[in-house]
């Protein structure tokens, strides 16, 4: 079982990047409960997580430097997703759905199909929300692995499309 202490950064799916600001025991249902208290870095969220709970909500740790390059080649594969044959509100419940998943991979996928996808056409305002909470999701956990900033990141994206 993942185990966090006050200060680590980790992944909270969805929402991102955050602190582990305490660890708090609380009372719920006349039972004591420990909860990591963490705060989203993104929009300044507080979320509360029971440690018992870590593994079922995907609280997880920020992905390595070294799997930096791997999340790269995830943006560069060719990839016939869910593309022009799927109505938009298909491809935004799969979208969506991978985002939820937590794990980066999975968003640099969502992240990779709508910028190609919006290079054809254009996108529905879901499909564009989308875009923009995977974008972000994406360059904030590759910013905060290679202890870069965010515009940095972005440059190195957009390169990767460019090629």
């Amino acid at each position: 079982m993942q185990r966090f202490q006050v200060g680590d950064l980790a992944v909270y799916p969805a929402h991102g990047v955050g602190r582990i600001e305490s660890i708090e025991s609380k009372v719920v249902a006349g039972e004591t409960h420990d909860f990591y208290i963490m705060k989203v870095l993104e929009n300044d969220m507080v979320i509360m997580i029971p440690t018992s709970n870590v593994e079922s909500v995907g609280l997880r740790e920020i992905i390595s430097k070294k799997e930096v390059p791997e999340i790269y080649k995830v943006m560069q594969e060719k990839h016939n997703g869910p593309g022009d044959n799927q109505t938009w509100n298909r491809r935004y419940r799969e979208y969506m759905d991978k985002i939820k998943t937590g794990s980066l991979y999975e968003v640099a996928e969502v992240f990779r199909d709508l910028f190609l996808l919006k290079m054809t056409k254009d996108l529905s305002f879901g499909e564009r929300k989308l875009y923009d909470t995977a974008q972000v999701l994406l360059v904030r956990e590759l910013s905060t692995a290679k202890d870069t900033d965010e515009k940095t990141i972005l440059s190195e994206i957009e390169t990767l499309f460019a090629s």
